[in-house]
């Protein structure tokens, strides 16, 4: 009897945001809140194609096989999706993280530390979709419109402090949250250099980032 081949499997949506400000109404049932990750799964992968401002969430919702009402079920404007999806992002590096430091050893040295968050980061910006565009937040918002009154470093700042202060075996003080906090925002103009300099991330530039970063961050974190 000759084997029939099957289909390959379809590939599963990503995660819902936990926390997404921008979503007009949050999804209740399992179905909804798989077509909410297909949606931000389309969005992202538009914004590599197209750019942010070629994303329409008309484009979307044919991406992700869904009429434009459950997107707007979700978002008023694209922006409000883009927002969703940078919260997602945020999510995902901190379970990344998370997981990352749980692997090292007790008391871990603040280099290790250091490498571990770093290195979460550029996983994703090497293979994320969309992360290139919408990392943890999306253009200056006018205000009143979704995330304008969100300063993406200070929360990627205030979920690191989070994330340390247990593995350290010290609080997440304000002394911490504001050396994490100048290190994201070295890190982040620093990085955004190297990767312009190649797609995939001047080694150099990269080394120069790490280095920074041990020779700032980590005395405060041993």
């Amino acid at each position: 009897m000759v084997p029939v081949p099957q289909p390959a499997p379809a590939p599963q949506p990503g995660p819902v945001p936990a926390s997404a400000p921008a979503l007009r109404r949050a999804p209740v049932q399992r179905r909804s809140a798989e077509r909410l990750a297909r949606i931000l799964d389309a969005c992202a992968e538009l914004l590599d194609e197209t750019g942010y401002e070629q994303l329409s969430t008309r484009a979307v919702a044919t991406r992700a096989g869904v009429p434009i009402g459950s997107v707007y079920r979700f978002f008023g404007n694209k922006r409000a999706m883009a927002t969703a999806l940078a919260h997602r992002n945020l999510d995902s590096y901190a379970a990344r993280v998370d997981a990352g430091l749980a692997a090292l050893p007790a008391a871990p040295d603040g280099r290790a530390v250091i490498d571990t968050v770093l290195d979460a980061y550029l996983a994703m910006k090497r293979s994320v979709p969309g992360f290139g565009l919408v990392d943890f937040g999306i253009p200056a918002a006018a205000p009143g419109e979704p995330g304008a009154d969100e300063d993406p470093n200070h929360l990627v700042a205030e979920r690191i402090c989070g994330l340390l202060a247990a593995p350290l075996g010290r609080p997440a003080d304000a002394l911490l949250l504001r050396k994490i906090l100048v290190s994201v925002e070295a890190t982040d103009a620093l990085l955004r250099l190297a990767f312009r300099t190649d797609p995939a991330g001047d080694p150099a530039l990269i080394a120069e980032t790490r280095a920074l970063l041990h020779a700032y961050l980590a005395p405060s974190l041993g």
